[in-house]
């Protein structure tokens, strides 16, 4: 008996680390999306260089957790597909896409706790992705600036 409980806590102990590792947050030096610049404005719609920008990023940092149809895996990671907390504060939207969470949020009244590792390096990525989210999944969301977030803090130690 004590012997399988030994077995399982090692299973939920690699599955637990393979997905907290799957959800990006790794920095690599090929990471095209933390060098590539947006424009300051974009008015209405995100262009398609942006939208394409973004679902690079999400495909590579944020599908895995997200999911493909952008309606996550519960109860570990939030849907953004028609999600009133994405919705309802861009700019903090951006802020956990350079800097993480490790803070517990309500979406679409379900309670996520799971941990969010920083995804991007730049504003201009961050911006980047979440306007592709914004606009994708059927979210209807419009668009957020590098200008509207000028004064989000990067946290460097991460």
């Amino acid at each position: 008996m004590k012997t399988l409980n030994v077995f399982a806590l090692a299973f939920l102990g690699i599955l637990s680390l393979s997905i907290l590792s799957s959800c990006g947050g790794g920095k690599t030096s090929d990471q095209k999306g933390d060098t590539t610049q947006v424009s300051k404005a974009a008015p209405g719609a995100p262009s398609a260089e942006v939208m394409a920008l973004g679902k690079g990023i999400y495909d590579a940092k944020c599908k895995a957790c997200h999911q493909p149809t952008g309606l996550g895996l519960k109860p570990a990671f939030p849907p953004l597909a028609a999600s009133d907390y994405l919705l309802a504060d861009k700019k903090r939207a951006v802020a956990q896409a350079l800097n993480g969470s490790q803070h517990e949020i309500t979406v679409n009244g379900a309670v996520y706790n799971a941990l969010m590792p920083q995804q991007v390096g730049t504003v201009d990525s961050a911006v980047a992705v979440i306007n592709y989210v914004l606009n994708s999944f059927g979210n209807t969301g419009g668009t957020i600036t590098a200008d509207d977030v000028k004064d989000v803090v990067i946290d460097k130690r991460k």
